[in-house]
């Protein structure tokens, strides 16, 4: 049984306050996370992926479908029980300077966390946790205690936001583009915490992010989103290396090589923010994709499976 699971899960927003029209930011997604594995959520700004994070920390409620975590229905909880499932899956988000109260110091908002949800530990173990926890993600306890979060580095604050759900023990991150607002080099140093995690105590990840370069070096699978739906999806480096969408294969393109020219690689048609693609009858990337015929702009694509991958593409289907 898969750890976290979506079936047909889709949320439908509405825009101005009267007479406005439907968004579908997703539709109809189907996945699984397994137990140990970290899955990347890829795609560019408007594809779903930071909707599908929030409906799974239950900050969303899905228009439809639903989300399954342990085989239970995450908006089917009782009241009673949605402490158990937030020890369970914890959320690490974009901007780590806006994850703390700025009025508290470090030590204070670990110890109210641990004192959330582990009430019965004495005070000797709280700290023992605490300084565990920090350890765990590179950092000195010396070198971020009695510090406010205005004092510390956002690679030192993101650390500490691992910090902070571990304290938890959950058996799911779901981590909302985490490295985004990071330099280069710690973006590596917070990856390979995840992965530091998932190898050694089996801890899952969902991470959305927009680089697929990152994707690949730490996830075990990647699915790429498009306009709200999959249109690929696969083990990491079958989907790096011989990517099958032509969306994907845009997404590859696009990034910059030092032994590749720009002349002769596949160029996609601008994107437009237009509702109406929200709405297409047929393939929602067919507007902008040069490899796009007529049956592509009447009919959608379904989701089939090729070379062990999912791919939602009429050159396959």
């Amino acid at each position: 049984m898969a750890l976290l699971k979506l079936e047909g899960v889709s949320k439908v927003f509405r825009t101005g306050l009267f007479g406005g029209r439907e968004v579908r930011a997703v539709d109809g997604v189907d996945m699984e996370l397994g137990e140990g594995e970290i899955v990347s959520l890829v795609g560019e700004s408007g594809s779903g992926k930071t909707t599908i994070a929030r409906m799974v920390l239950r900050f969303y409620r899905p228009s439809e479908g639903r989300i399954l975590y342990k085989g239970r229905d995450v908006w089917g909880l009782p009241r009673g029980e949605l402490k158990w499932y937030y020890s369970e899956v914890q959320g690490i988000f974009q901007d780590p300077y806006s994850s703390f109260n700025p009025v508290h110091r470090v030590e204070r908002i670990l110890y109210k966390t641990l004192s959330r949800f582990h009430p019965a530990l004495s005070e000797a173990e709280r700290e023992a946790r605490i300084r565990e926890a920090v350890e765990r993600v590179g950092l000195h306890p010396a070198d971020v205690t009695g510090k406010y979060p205005h004092q510390l580095s956002g690679g030192q604050l993101q650390r500490l936001s691992i910090a902070r759900a571990l304290l938890v023990e959950p058996s799911l991150l779901v981590a909302d583009e985490p490295v985004s607002m990071l330099d280069a080099s710690t973006r590596i140093d917070v990856l390979n915490i995840f992965a530091d995690l998932r190898d050694s105590e089996g801890l899952s990840v969902l991470m959305i992010g927009h680089d697929i370069l990152l994707a690949n070096y730490v996830s075990d699978r990647v699915v790429v989103l498009y306009r709200g739906g999959i249109v690929e999806e696969g083990p990491a480096t079958p989907v790096f290396t011989e990517p099958l969408h032509p969306y994907t294969q845009m997404l590859l393109e696009s990034i910059p090589r030092l032994d590749a020219k720009w002349s002769g690689r596949m160029e996609a048609r601008a994107e437009e923010e237009d509702y109406a693609a929200y709405e297409a009858s047929g393939c929602r990337f067919a507007p902008r994709c040069p490899r796009a015929v007529e049956r592509c702009h009447r009919e959608p694509p379904p989701l089939v499976e090729e070379d062990g991958r999912r791919v939602s593409c009429w050159l396959y289907a």
